[in-house]
C-alpha cells in the first residue's frame, strides 16, 4: 500500500494547474506553421530570383560584348566612347578591346583599366573590388566587357524583392484567414457555453445533439446528457425523501403539540412553567422546520407548474392580513402604501402561480416580523419599472451585516448574532420561488442602517404576456 502511495504521488501534479486553451495552441502553431512556410518560400524565391539575374546580366554582358561596333577598331588612340553606348552606363558596364597584336584600342573603365583577362567569364578582384568580367575573341580584336560585382548584386536583390511582394500580401491575408477559421471552428463550443452558462440550477434538460453539434462535440454533449439525467433523477429522489420524511413528521408533530396543550390546560402534564414554555416553543420550531421543509420540497419540485393572472396588491393584503396576528404581538405597524391600480389605471396582475407568491410574500413578512424590534414598523410597496413589476418589504429593523448578505440565501443558514427562532429556510424559499418566475429578489439595507429592504422584481404583468 505504501509503494503504490508513493507511487500515485510521484505521478501527481505538484504546483498550481495551468489552464490550456485549444484556441490559443491553434492560432499559435497556424500562424507559426503559415510565417514559416512564407518564409521557406521567400527564401526559395529570392534565390531563384537572384540566380535568374546573375544569367541575365552574364547575358547583358555577352550581348553588349557582341554588338559593339567594328568602327571602334579604326581608332588609333585610347578614347572614351560617347553616344554609342549611351544605355548601358546606369549599370556601371565597361568596355575594353585590344588589337590583335595587343594594343588597346578603347577603354571604358572609370578608374585605371582592368587587365585583360582570357575569353569567357570571370570573376576577378582589382583594388579590393569585385568584377564580373567576359571576353570575347573575335577575327580583328579582343573585347572585354565587364561590370562591378556589388552593382550586380543590388540589381539582382532589387529584381529579387520585386518578386516577394506577393508574400507581403499572402501573409497577412493567410494570418486572418487563420484567425477567422479557427474561430469559426470553435463557435460550436462558444455557443454551447453560452447555452449551458445561462441555465439555472434547476435546468437539467438534455442538450438537443441535433441543433448544429458538430461530430466531434457529440460523444461530449451525449455524456453531458447522460450526467444531467443522472443528476436529475438524484435530485428528484432526494425531494421525494425530503417531502416525503416532512410530511410523515408533520401529522405526530402537530399530535404531540396538542397533547402537550391539552395535557397543560388539564393538569395531567405538570412541571415547572418555564421549561413547559420552552419546551412547547421548541416544539413550535419544529414544526415550523418541517413545514418549511415540506414547502421547499414542493418548491423544488413545482419547475413545471401551470402560470396564470392573478391579482398582485389583492394576495399582498390577504397575506398582510394573515401576519397581522403575529405583528399585533409585538405592535408592529403594518400597510400598504400602494393603490389597488397601476399608473396606467388597471390592476396589479401579474402572470404566475399564485400560491407560490403567497408563500414568498409571507416568508419575507414573517422575517420582518420576527427581526424588526417591538413598535416598529413594516411597509408592503409595489411599483412598476422598465423590467416590470416589482414588490418590496421594508422593514425599520437591525437590517443584515454587509458580509452576510451573500450567504442569507443559503438553506439552513443563520446569521451569527441572530437571536429569533427560525429554520433558515425562508429566504432559500422566497429566492426558488422568484428564480422559478424568472424574477430577482434582492435583499438592501436602507441608508443609515434603518431596516432592510427585501425587493422581487422583473415580474411580467398580465398585459404583457398576451
Amino acid at each position: 500500500m505504501s509503494t503504490l502511495l508513493r507511487r500515485w504521488v510521484s505521478r501527481a501534479p505538484s504546483g498550481p494547474v495551468r489552464m490550456h486553451s485549444i484556441r490559443r495552441w491553434l492560432v499559435g502553431w497556424l500562424l507559426c506553421g503559415v510565417i514559416a512556410v512564407c518564409a521557406i518560400a521567400g527564401y526559395a524565391i529570392f534565390r531563384t530570383a537572384n540566380s535568374e539575374a546573375a544569367e541575365l546580366f552574364d547575358y547583358e554582358l555577352r550581348t553588349v560584348a557582341m554588338s559593339l561596333p567594328h568602327v571602334v577598331a579604326d581608332a588609333d588612340l585610347v578614347t572614351r566612347p560617347d553616344g554609342a553606348f549611351e544605355g548601358i552606363s546606369d549599370d556601371r558596364i565597361t568596355i575594353q578591346t585590344w588589337s590583335k597584336d595587343g594594343k588597346p584600342i578603347l577603354t571604358e573603365t572609370p578608374d585605371s583599366p582592368l587587365p585583360k583577362q582570357s575569353a569567357g567569364f570571370s570573376t576577378i578582384e582589382i583594388h579590393e573590388h569585385d568584377w564580373r568580367v567576359f571576353g570575347l575573341e573575335q577575327s580583328d580584336r579582343f573585347v572585354q566587357v565587364a561590370q562591378p560585382v556589388e552593382v550586380r548584386d543590388q540589381l539582382a536583390l532589387r529584381l529579387a524583392a520585386r518578386t516577394l511582394w506577393p508574400l507581403a500580401i499572402l501573409l497577412p491575408g493567410a494570418m486572418c484567414l487563420v484567425l477567422l477559421v479557427v474561430s469559426r471552428g470553435l463557435r460550436p463550443v462558444t455557443v454551447l457555453t453560452q447555452q449551458l452558462a445561462t441555465r439555472t440550477a434547476d435546468s437539467l434538460e438534455s442538450i438537443d445533439v441535433s441543433s448544429g453539434i458538430p461530430v466531434e462535440l457529440r460523444p461530449l454533449v451525449e455524456a453531458l446528457n447522460d450526467l444531467l439525467q443522472r443528476l436529475d433523477v438524484a435530485l428528484a429522489q432526494q425531494r421525494t425523501f425530503v417531502a416525503n420524511a416532512a410530511h410523515e413528521l408533520r401529522s405526530p408533530l402537530t399530535a404531540l403539540k396538542l397533547q402537550l396543550q391539552v395535557g397543560m390546560r388539564e393538569g395531567t402534564v405538570t412541571g415547572d412553567v418555564p421549561t413547559l414554555g420552552r419546551l412547547e416553543a421548541r416544539l413550535n420550531r419544529t414544526i415550523h422546520l418541517v413545514a418549511q421543509l415540506l414547502a421547499l420540497a414542493r418548491e423544488d419540485a413545482a419547475a413545471n407548474t401551470q402560470m396564470s393572472p392573478f391579482d398582485l396588491h389583492a394576495l399582498a393584503v390577504r397575506v398582510l392580513m394573515d401576519a397581522s396576528i403575529l405583528a399585533e404581538e409585538r405592535y408592529i405597524d403594518l400597510g400598504i402604501d400602494t393603490p389597488s391600480v397601476t399608473p396606467a389605471g388597471a390592476p396589479w396582475k401579474i402572470v404566475g402561480n399564485e400560491d407560490a407568491f403567497r408563500l414568498l410574500i409571507g416568508n419575507l413578512l414573517d422575517n420582518a416580523i420576527r427581526y424588526t424590534q417591538v413598535r416598529g414598523k413594516i411597509d408592503i410597496r409595489l411599483g412598476i419599472d422598465e423590467s416590470g413589476i416589482w414588490i418590496e418589504v421594508v422593514d425599520d429593523g437591525p437590517g443584515i451585516p454587509e458580509h452576510e448578505l451573500r450567504h442569507v440565501f443559503d438553506r439552513f443558514y443563520r446569521g451569527t448574532d441572530t437571536s429569533e427562532q427560525g429554520s433558515g429556510l425562508g429566504l432559500a424559499i422566497a429566492q426558488q420561488v422568484a428564480i422559478r418566475h424568472r424574477s430577482t429578489l434582492t435583499l438592501i439595507n436602507n441608508p443609515r442602517g434603518r431596516g432592510l429592504t427585501a425587493r422581487v422584481s422583473g415580474l411580467v404583468a398580465a398585459s404583457a404576456s398576451v
